[in-house]
């Protein structure tokens, strides 16, 4: 029995010391930085980037994207670089519908400081993106740019950081949330309005928005109130201009941050975009722009640290106005029928000179000075030739 026992203990030894020579031998090196650079925000809290793409010496704009499952281009970008596309049978699917896409294979990606090789590019038309933000978007970078490193975003100085993959350490005070990666985060919510119910919802950086669902599941949940009636306004997708319905939820709660009030687009979800019923729908840029995260793709991980924009209100104004930069004037070009836009008479094709005293003809100063509830705007727009002053009361959905 001793003999039985010495021999059992020696090979528990073994196995001890085969484990931790595996532990070393698989042991991650420390993440080491790469590159530091700035970024900027277009409306909604959505992030744009500054990158070359090979040899071409233009800077372009490009949106970082964790709702992206690639990278792409814009075709008008395309054209006017003269970079040739390859057709192909390759479908993507997002907000505005279904297409099929040709691609620029084998390209740069030119960061200050890093190039990322070998990137194939998908082509699709940004005009609607290029027209709401005011400022060409000459593509979208995604899971193929995510995948390959760290990426620190401090939305408190504007900054992103780039590490390569390995060991590395958090800042302190923040929370670790583990989602399901496929080409795209998938965060479980937990959420109340008429009940409390959670769900997997896609951790969408390039959305403009707080929270999404889609029809389907909100119908399906039953998760909403009935007495809540939510207004009809314009959003825009991958594929264009398409209408939504805009309401509130009670409460949102990320990992164990809790936001109460949540404006929350509700998205008659066609091409099932949300992948319902595996997904209920996205949380959006909106929401997590007020945290500082880290997205560690390699190691499955996001940290998310509460910055300065934590405890910033939500904005529940709704005007029922869309307006978009199109050849460098800005343009009505839809009006919600009953909406506070349509009370004040504003007609698509009007050109909007002036919102307030604010003459700046900068779309998201104006996006911006129309996002405050409860409140009577002044706006000069030009009509057959003549100025015209308009006053557009915003309402509030709260």
């Amino acid at each position: 029995m001793k003999n039985i026992f010495c021999i059992l203990l020696l090979a528990n030894c073994l196995l001890l010391y085969s484990n931790c020579r595996a532990q070393e031998i698989l042991s991650q090196p420390e993440a080491k930085l790469i590159t530091r650079f700035p970024f900027k925000q277009f409306s909604g809290g959505v992030m744009v980037i500054h990158a070359r793409l090979g040899d071409v010496p233009d800077t372009l704009n490009f949106i970082l994207d964790t709702g992206s499952g690639g990278i792409s281009l814009d075709s008008t970008t395309c054209a006017d670089l003269k970079i040739k596309s390859v057709a192909s049978d390759t479908t993507i699917t997002g907000l505005g519908g279904v297409r099929k896409v040709p691609f620029v294979f084998d390209e740069t990606l030119q960061l200050p400081n890093l190039a990322v090789k070998h990137l194939n590019f998908h082509v699709n038309n940004y005009e609607v993106l290029t027209s709401v933000y005011g400022e060409k978007v000459d593509g979208i970078v995604g899971y193929s740019f995510f995948s390959k490193y760290i990426v620190a975003i401090d939305f408190d100085s504007s900054m992103i950081e780039v590490y390569s993959p390995g060991k590395i350490k958090y800042p302190n005070g923040g929370t670790t949330l583990h989602p399901v990666f496929t080409a795209l985060p998938i965060q479980w919510v937990n959420f109340k309005d008429r009940k409390k119910m959670g769900y997997n919802f896609y951790f969408d950086t390039g959305a403009g928005l707080c929270f999404l669902m889609s029809e389907q599941f909100a119908k399906d949940s039953a998760v909403m109130l009935s007495r809540r009636k939510p207004v009809v306004t314009q959003a825009q997708g991958m594929g264009g201009k398409l209408q939504m319905r805009l309401t509130i939820v009670k409460e949102v709660k990320l990992g164990p941050y809790r936001f109460h009030q949540v404006p929350t687009y509700l998205y008659d979800d066609e091409f099932n975009v949300t992948s319902f019923p595996f997904t209920g729908g996205l949380i959006g840029n909106d929401l997590l722009r007020r945290f500082n995260m880290v997205l560690n793709y390699p190691k499955r991980e996001i940290h998310l640290l509460p910055n300065s924009h934590f405890r910033e209100s939500f904005d529940y104004a709704y005007t029922g106005l869309g307006i978009y930069y199109v050849d460098g004037k800005i343009m009505v070009e839809d009006v919600i029928p009953g909406s506070p836009a349509d009370k004040a008479k504003f007609m698509a094709g009007d050109e909007v000179f002036a919102v307030g005293n604010n003459f700046s003809h900068n779309i998201n100063t104006y996006k911006n000075m129309l996002q405050i509830p409860s409140e009577q705007v002044k706006v000069i727009i030009k009509r057959n030739e003549q100025l015209i002053m308009l006053t557009l009361y915003t309402l509030s959905i709260r």
